[in-house]
């Protein structure tokens, strides 16, 4: 079985469970304890965050250890924008943040704050002049990955945080897609990551809080963790996160390029082996291991059951695969295709003849859901014009309502349009992706008696 799916959760790093076992013995105790079990506990929990702090680019004492990356970011955004409250209540986010960034953002606009979201383009990256554009005078805290987890386009954190600086405001960076490659560059405020993305135990967060930016934790206090990450330490795990991210470091340069290579192949030769296929994200300002690509007329859940049938762990951004039902807010945001999505995100270590068997395997995989759902072949010949067409696909989910456009396109005569009537959330998203890959004119939407109606017209 290839297991790629890394940017999920990478699996244990053989130095992180080295460290666990070892630690299971020796790190037990209560680190605030001054007898001979506790000292030893504080001087491995004091080694993991230098060790930490080093790799992160701060200070030790800049740097607490939180239950998960998804805790790390909710205390980041509530501690930073109460310790700010008197300067204003405005948040920025850039629209492809993780759910963890933009759960925090709903709660804090809940509570009576505002918040902005900036845009991206259509290879994911936020324009640095869009958030100085967003910056206000109440404005309290801006956040910004730095690096995308769906579609691995590296933000431009340097230049937003120029921005930031510039006008007094404290940048949150949620870097747990990057950090195992190695430090944010920029002059970030606040830092957060997660230990399960580089190859540590899942558990582990990391909150970064430079010295001299205000930050009022929330919450009942603690004595542990300068009181910004309550409760008792998980010590084994966190000596086990610090040392699985030094090795990964220490082998990420050689590794990078090497997976490089491994993506740039699957990026390249994806569209030439499958057709009607869209690869999204940054063509080179992305992490090494990630390559996103979406397939126009395939089910993405029943995509990814097929390869992993066929011994391949990936996993996708389509409203398929969503009990929601909705597309991706990445993809969304990038207004790219969202049918018959995967991205594919190599751990290190992955072998190249694994890459190559996916790049076999592929093109039948998809070719067999297509024929299952009916999908038009690449080679479909154009049918006698007609008068303009209504295509109902009211009820029935993405990606039948592409599919069922693209069956009757060729039956109105050049000028014509098609109008889809759909209530599935994606047919927004990818009735005009498709009409960009298909060089058709999309129209545009207008309401319907039941969902909408997107209206399309054939130009060639």
């Amino acid at each position: 079985m290839a297991y790629f799916d890394a940017a999920s959760t990478a699996p244990l790093h053989p130095v992180a469970r080295q460290a666990l076992l070892a630690s299971l013995d020796e790190g037990w105790a209560d680190p605030a304890r001054l007898y001979r079990e506790g000292r030893r506990a504080r001087l491995l929990l004091d080694a993991a965050r230098e060790a930490m702090a080093e790799c992160v680019g701060c200070r030790p004492d800049e740097l607490v250890f939180t239950p998960s990356g998804t805790r790390a970011v909710h205390s980041g955004v509530a501690g930073a924008l109460a310790g700010r409250r008197r300067v204003g209540s405005h948040l920025i986010v850039s629209a492809v943040e993780h759910s963890s960034v933009l759960h925090a953002a709903e709660a804090h606009e809940a509570g009576g704050g505002s918040v902005t979201q900036v845009g991206v383009d259509r290879a994911g990256a936020v324009d640095p002049a869009a958030y100085a554009a967003a910056l206000r005078e109440d404005t309290a805290l801006a956040c910004l990955q730095s690096a995308n987890h769906e579609v691995g386009t590296e933000q431009p954190v340097s230049r937003v945080a120029e921005a930031c600086r510039a006008a007094g405001v404290p940048l949150l960076v949620d870097a747990a897609q990057s950090l195992g490659w190695g430090r944010v560059e920029g002059d970030w405020s606040l830092l957060t990551g997660s230990a399960h993305k580089w190859g540590g135990p899942a558990g582990v967060g990391l909150l970064a809080v430079r010295k001299g930016v205000r930050f009022a934790p929330q919450g009942p206090g603690d004595e542990r963790e300068s009181g910004r990450a309550p409760g008792f330490e998980n010590l084994p795990a966190i000596v086990a996160a610090a040392a699985s991210l030094r090795a990964v470091r220490a082998e990420a340069a050689a590794e990078a390029a090497r997976l490089r290579e491994l993506t740039e192949r699957i990026r390249s030769r994806v569209p030439e082996l499958v057709p009607d296929v869209e690869v999204v994200g940054d063509p080179s300002r992305r992490l090494p291991g990630v390559v996103t690509f979406s397939c126009l007329y395939v089910d993405g859940e029943t995509l990814l059951h097929e390869l992993d049938r066929a011994g391949f762990s990936v996993s996708s951004g389509s409203s398929c695969t969503s009990s929601t039902l909705t597309p991706s807010h990445v993809l969304k945001a990038m207004g790219v295709l969202s049918e018959g999505n995967v991205r594919v995100s190599l751990p290190p270590g992955t072998a190249a003849e694994d890459v190559e068997r996916f790049l076999e395997v592929l093109p039948g995989t998809v070719a067999a859901v297509r024929e299952k759902l009916g999908a038009p072949a690449a080679t479909d010949t154009v049918r006698a014009a007609g008068p303009d067409l209504v295509v109902d696909a009211l009820g029935r989910r993405c990606p039948i309502p592409v599919i069922e456009l693209a069956k009757v396109i060729g039956d109105v005569p050049v000028g014509g349009t098609v109008r889809v009537l759909s209530d599935d959330e994606a047919a927004r998203l990818d009735i005009p992706a498709w009409c960009e890959m298909r060089g058709q004119e999309y129209v545009g939407e207008e309401p319907a008696e039941k969902g909408t109606a997107y209206l399309v017209r054939r130009t060639s």
